[in-house]
């Protein structure tokens, strides 16, 4: 054998050992999954008002010529099912009119929406392939460490199959977003997360997705939050089955627990809420739990407050079990609760007695069929045959969409509603009375 072809041998024998110890658990996760994860581009028709040359009817009335613009938005989403189904933020997709998703090898394809949740800022697109797509796989965050290693990928302003690595900052973390949301229960990371990287993937080093990369906290570095696996999979669930999250009931009021209340309950901690009603009849009941018994844990977390436990509540579907952690008689006891559908006979209880509004549908849409004596909505002026056109900004054509909308609504302090009375329309809030269901 000739000299200079035992070196390259040589050289190509060292340089391959030489890559295998550099071939660390990251480059392997990123190498199995990154061709399921995919860039998703929207486009969107918003209205603006042109202020160019006014007239006289646009001095005296105010405003402008309306001008539509097309906005274009950005954000990553995960394969999750090899038929085309893709998990990825609510906030990416919403108000949409066309949406399409790159693939890692190129294909530009045309998505549709199978459901959206913007509670949990979850979505479920689908595309359409002629072969089985690659997937990533959904693990759990129920096992998370602090400190293990994960790994966001995504496309931050664009960058396709960007890569970050950090480690779990922390578990069941709750921020308020720069739009006054409050998210609770939530993955902390300080993987670099930026614009775009919404919806992507946080991936443990089994290559198993443990969380949707979602937020950052503004004005911070090295803070970033993802939904955690185990809510993903249940709202994923339910929005490929039924194309919303139906409305679920456990049937528990909580109140923040006061000091001294703990101290004699036996309660040394610094978190938990108090349950101050449990309906009759409910799951809850049903589970056995009770009155003044202590909520310690939900679904393997801590209960901070009232709020948290409301909060965490939500994000259980009907039929999804979850165990809850309770502190009564200074033990504590788990017991399993599972939500089941909102009884439609409590949604017409919550609107006759906290907001003093019976509804019907007519003709001219959702009206105003009986006002409650000395209720809010009778100190406000409501009438009979008034037409409810929106709760919170979601539209209620229709009974059904009345009752969903007031059932995402109940857990406020109050609620808004646009109200048509002949040719106006009007923006009306009311206070909730009353005890919660």
């Amino acid at each position: 054998m000739k000299w200079w072809l035992l070196m390259t041998l040589m050289v190509a024998s060292s340089a391959q050992a030489d890559m295998a110890r550099r071939r660390d658990a990251i480059v392997e996760v990123v190498q199995k999954v990154s061709p399921a994860v995919v860039y998703i581009g929207t486009e969107q028709d918003v209205e603006s008002r042109f202020r160019g040359r006014r007239s006289f009817m646009e001095d005296f009335f105010g405003g402008g010529r309306e001008q539509r613009r097309r906005v274009q938005g950005l954000g990553s989403g995960a394969i999750i099912d090899a038929s085309g189904i893709i998990v990825t933020n609510d906030h990416v997709i919403r108000g949409a009119s066309a949406i399409h998703v790159v693939l890692a090898d190129g294909r530009t394809l045309e998505a549709e929406v199978l459901g959206s949740d913007s509670t949990n800022d979850l979505a479920v697109l689908r595309v359409s392939a002629k072969q089985p797509l690659p997937t990533a796989k959904l693990g759990t965050s129920a096992d998370l460490m602090i400190g293990e290693t994960v790994i966001a990928i995504g496309s931050p302003f664009g960058l396709a199959k960007t890569v970050t690595a950090g480690v779990v900052s922390a578990t069941g973390r709750t921020f308020r977003a720069e739009d006054g949301t409050v998210y609770n229960d939530f993955l902390q990371t300080d993987a670099a997360i930026n614009p775009g990287n919404s919806g992507g993937p946080l991936l443990n080093v089994d290559s198993e997705i443990i969380g949707i990369n979602t937020a950052i906290f503004a004005g911070g570095q090295g803070i970033g939050f993802a939904i955690p696996a185990d809510k993903v999979r249940r709202i994923v669930d339910e929005l490929t089955r039924f194309g919303k999250v139906r409305p679920a009931w456990v049937g528990i009021d909580t109140v923040d627990l006061p000091v001294q209340v703990a101290s004699q309950l036996g309660w040394d901690r610094s978190y938990g809420a108090l349950v101050d009603n449990v309906e009759p009849g409910s799951p809850a009941e049903q589970a056995g739990v009770r009155r003044g018994d202590v909520v310690a844990e939900m679904g393997g977390s801590r209960i901070n407050d009232s709020e948290d436990f409301d909060t965490r509540a939500r994000g259980y579907p009907a039929r999804s079990p979850f165990p809850l952690v309770l502190f009564r008689d200074g033990n504590l006891r788990t017991l399993q609760v599972t939500p089941v559908e909102f009884p439609p006979r409590l949604v017409e209880s919550l609107a006759w007695e906290r907001l003093g509004l019976k509804m019907k549908e007519a003709r001219g849409g959702l009206t105003v069929s009986g006002v409650r004596p000395g209720s809010v909505a009778q100190e406000v002026g409501l009438e009979l045959g008034d037409v409810v056109l929106r709760v919170n900004n979601q539209p209620t054509p229709d009974s059904e969409s009345f009752r969903e909308a007031l059932l995402t609504a109940r857990r406020g302090r109050s609620v808004l509603l646009l109200v048509r009375r002949g040719r106006y329309g009007y923006h009306i809030t009311l206070p909730f009375q009353g005890q919660r269901l």
